[in-house]
């Protein structure tokens, strides 16, 4: 103290202080699990701090891309390409100008008739064409008698749809057409020009009077008609008819003579009677 002043209460305060001291340390030693590593008490080295500070940014960087879809991705590190290194969003647009979905090719493809010729080569283009075609229904066909007046038409076959609501069989023919009175059944030479070859085919199909009417424009088409059952008529009469046999010359004349020898053996009977 100052001036040699001596406290009594300094000694117990000091006292109570390292009671304290030691009460904490016995404290936080129950505290500290076994696998728990021991306090650093100096500052760890800088390049030892950045190491755990990249790995940690990589760690949520990784988590960050696991979350996204592949096209999510894509776009991240194209976004992140042009940020770094500079350059124009438009080098990275896929030019489209070459796509074709599954119609385009079928369009490019789709033949009116298959025959072994053109089964010859196929590659995957022709084969989608093919199987499209294999679930047509070829019985009656689709019409389009939008240019009649120039004697052009187009035909197609039926899609399962169409079956299903009676499109061209029981309704009529023409595309742009719904009529279900009066139809007729046709047999048309539908000549065509088909991936640069010329090709005729036979095709069936039912339309209206007035459709009828624009098919047979120019020249009259040749009408199929329902061929009629013939049945086993019954006879009214439950009895039977008794049919007439024609005898022949032959049997005629030796019919007769007969007859003409029983005449005379009953006029010589007679006579003798007398």
């Amino acid at each position: 103290g100052h001036g040699g002043y001596d406290s009594d209460f300094s000694d117990e305060e000091n006292g109570e202080k390292s009671v304290q001291k030691t009460k904490s340390k016995k404290e936080d030693g129950l505290l500290i699990k076994p696998f728990q590593k021991g306090k650093q008490g100096s500052v760890v080295h800088r390049q030892f701090a950045a190491e755990e500070w990249d790995r940690e940014e990589a760690r949520k960087r990784r988590f960050h891309l696991i979350a996204m879809d592949a096209y999510e991705r894509h776009k991240k590190f194209v976004n992140d390409y042009i940020l770094y290194y500079g350059g124009k969003i438009e080098d990275f647009r896929r030019s489209t100008a070459n796509d074709k979905t599954d119609l385009d090719v079928i369009r490019e493809n789709h033949r009116f008739l298959w025959n072994e010729d053109d089964e010859a080569d196929m590659n995957w283009e022709k084969r989608l064409a093919k199987k499209y075609y294999d679930k047509l229904y070829k019985e009656y066909c689709i019409a389009d008698l939008s240019r009649y007046k120039e004697n052009k038409f187009g035909f197609r076959w039926r899609h399962e749809k169409e079956v299903i609501s009676g499109k061209g069989q029981f309704s009529c023919g023409n595309k742009h057409c719904d009529d279900k009175e009066g139809l007729k059944s046709w047999e048309v030479n539908f000549g065509y020009v088909e991936h640069g070859e010329k090709r005729n085919a036979l095709v069936k199909l039912r339309l209206c009077p007035e459709c009828s009417y624009k098919l047979n424009f120019h020249h009259r088409r040749r009408e199929v008609k329902a061929h009629k059952k013939r049945g086993t008529t019954v006879p009214k009469s439950k009895e039977p008819k008794i049919k007439k046999t024609k005898l022949s010359c032959s049997a005629k004349n030796k019919s007769k003579r007969k007859i003409h020898k029983d005449q005379d053996s009953s006029e010589d009977s007679d006579n003798s009677d007398k």
